[in-house]
This record gives structure tokens, sequence and C-alpha cells, in this order.
């Protein structure tokens, strides 16, 4: 919990709405939450009815802050026991890398499964390492927020940090599922939280601690190594564009600190291309016309409220208050300024109205509210 003085910006009406709008998130995450522990993405949105590993961690760990144990706990079970169902995928696909076998993209684990945790039999863009990565990082959080257990998690556990240490440097699909030639950046920085994380569990084998180690280390070399370009971080390895999904590689994920200069560089970057209290995910986006994401105008606030600027922070989280719907619900993104209108008509028709509620917008709102100290349990 932050001091006070976070949130001395707030008026008493804005502290009111913040507060009535938290209520309303936990209802909404709580009432899309299976008996399995799944998270529905968004339930008006058909091709989002399936949960995420990596929607689903950031919404584990904002219920998890608001102080809903069991809450998070269930998801964290849930991703339990899709990996160790899949144990025997998993060990194949580490004996086909040690055999030197090529391994094509549709043979690596998915990054929905249905709210049974079963592949969804459907085309997407399914290989994807971030949400692995993501749910370590936010199973550890928990832990260590409440003081839980993590052993009935350990096999789970250890097979995401084998599976990961193998594959983290295989080109896979971005946040946004896309670019699936590329290494991404907020993708290793998500790997490199939950890699670290696990390296200090002494509920792992000794070796697989190790394994995680080394792999968090050989990762943060290589994005220092190939991913900065004019003194800040770009999207993906050798690259030379912006991404605002790079502020999690400092904010949560610790590839960096918050204030180390190349991080505050490739915030000032990001600021100055795509965030200007509403946030672009990039400057070519056309998925719905390329809107501003709420979820990411929330990470940028929550970045603000480690570097110390609380007034920014604030500002954030009342911009993301701003664009509820009258019944409270947070959308994916808002289309009061698009990058490209061109495109808006042809995905509506193609997947109808933006996705409303989007359970991650509102995680997001309630982790910032969180950190500045106007909600958590």
């Amino acid at each position: 919990m932050t001091t006070p003085a976070h949130t001395d910006h707030l008026a008493p009406a804005e502290r009111a709405r913040v507060d009535a709008l938290v209520r309303h998130s936990l209802s909404v995450i709580e009432r899309n939450q299976a008996p399995t522990g799944a998270y529905l993405a968004s339930p008006s949105f058909p091709v989002y009815r399936y949960s995420w590993f990596r929607d689903g961690a950031f919404i584990a760990d904002a219920m998890s802050r608001a102080g809903n144990t069991a809450s998070g706990g269930a998801f964290f079970g849930w991703c339990h026991r899709v990996l160790v169902d899949r144990a025997a995928q998993i060990e194949s696909l580490l004996e086909r890398r040690a055999d030197g076998e090529p391994i094509p993209r549709e043979d690596f684990l998915p990054c929905r499964y249905t709210l049974d945790g079963e592949e969804t039999h459907q085309d997407w863009w399914e290989f994807q390492l971030d949400g692995y990565g993501t749910w370590l990082w936010a199973l550890d959080r928990h832990a260590l927020r409440h003081g839980t257990s993590l052993r009935d998690f350990a096999d789970g556990a250890e097979l995401t940090v084998r599976y990961l240490a193998a594959f983290w440097a295989e080109p896979c699909y971005d946040w946004w599922e896309e670019h699936p030639d590329r290494r991404h950046t907020s993708t290793l920085a998500a790997l490199h939280g939950g890699l670290s994380a696990a390296a200090g569990w002494d509920v792992l084998r000794p070796d697989v601690r190790a394994e995680a180690r080394a792999a968090a280390g050989e990762i943060r070399a290589r994005v220092l190594d190939e991913g900065v370009r004019d003194g800040h971080l770009v999207k993906w390895l050798d690259g030379r564009d912006l991404d605002a999904s790079l502020i999690a590689c400092a904010t949560p994920f610790r590839l960096l600190a918050p204030d180390e200069p190349l991080m505050v560089a490739t915030i000032a970057a990001l600021e100055a291309e795509i965030a200007h209290r509403g946030v672009h995910r990039y400057a070519a986006d056309t998925y719905y016309g390329g809107g501003e994401w709420l979820l990411l105008s929330a990470l940028l606030g929550w970045y603000y409220v480690e570097v110390g600027r609380s007034a920014d922070a604030c500002a954030q989280l009342m911009w993301v208050a701003g664009q509820a719907s009258p019944d409270g619900d947070l959308p994916e993104q808002v289309s009061s300024q698009l990058l490209a209108p061109e495109c808006y008509d042809e995905w509506v028709a193609r997947w109808g109205p933006v996705a409303t509620p989007l359970l991650w917008s509102h995680a997001m709102f309630v982790t910032l509210a969180c950190e500045l100290g106007l909600a958590g349990g």
C-alpha cells in the first residue's frame, strides 16, 4: 500500500468515482471467473471467450492485490492443472529440442484455452511464450503478498521453467498476436520476470532453479545486446520501432529497474510517440483503427507510481475511469484518437464492436488503484 500523498492530486469526487469503479471491476472479474478458476478474457466478444495465461495472470494479480486471495489462487491452480495435464507434450518437446529436431509452431503450447483447460481447436495465433512467464511472476507475487505456499504449484512451475529455458529464444507471436517471426522484447521481459522469480523458489529442484537463473541472465544479456536502438528499448530484437508493451520491461517484470536510464529513455520515447494519457499499442496499429488501450494507460500509470510521478499516475487513473460505459464496463480500447480510422469499420464488420468489458482492462485499473493506495486488501 502506497502513502496517502500519492492521491493528494485527486478531489473527493474523483476518489468516490474510483472507489465505485474498483468495486464494479472486481464484480466484473468475479462474475467471469469459471468454477475451474479460469477467467474469460471478455464475455461479450466471441473470439475472447477463452482464458489466456497472459491476461489471466494480470487479472489474478489484481485480485490478489485487492485481497481476493481465493480468486487469484483459483486461477493459479487452473494454470497448474493445464500444465500438468500437458506434461507428456512438454517432455516430448524438450526431447525433440535436445535431439536438434525442427519444431513447427503449431506443436508448441497454445496461448489460450477453454475454461475447462482444453485446446480451442480453432485457428488462432497460438504460439506465445509470454503468458507462461507471466503466470510464474504473478504466482510469485501472490505467494509473497499473502504468505501462500508454492508447494501445490511446484510440478506445473517446474514444467514451465524447463519449457521456457529451452525455448525462450524461439520467435513467437507478441502480446498482440502479431509478428511470429520476431523475438519480442516485452515477451522476453515476461520470461525474465517469471524465471527470475522461480529461481528463488525452494520448492523447485536445485537443477531447475539453476536453469531458471541461467535462462533469466541470458535473456537480459540478449535484450541489452540486441534490443536497444537510439538509446531506448525497441519492439523486437534488432528492430527500430516502439511498442507500449515495453513498459512491462520495468513495471512489473524488472528486466530493468524503473529508474534505470535506459528505461527512463524508453518511457520518454513512448510518451513522445504513442502515449498521451490514452496509450496506443504502437504507431502503425490498425486493429479497430488503432485506438488507445485502457490496460496500457493503466500500466503506464503503474510505472509512474514506481518512479514517483504521482500526479501523472493519478491522471492516468482518471483517464481510464473516464472511458467506462454508463454501467461501468471498461472496453479494450476507445476510438476517440484513432491512428487508422479507415480501418475501424472493417474490424467491426469482422468481429463486432470493441470488446466490452475486457477483464484485463478492469484488472489493470484495479492494480493502478491499489498502487495509489485507493484499493487493496
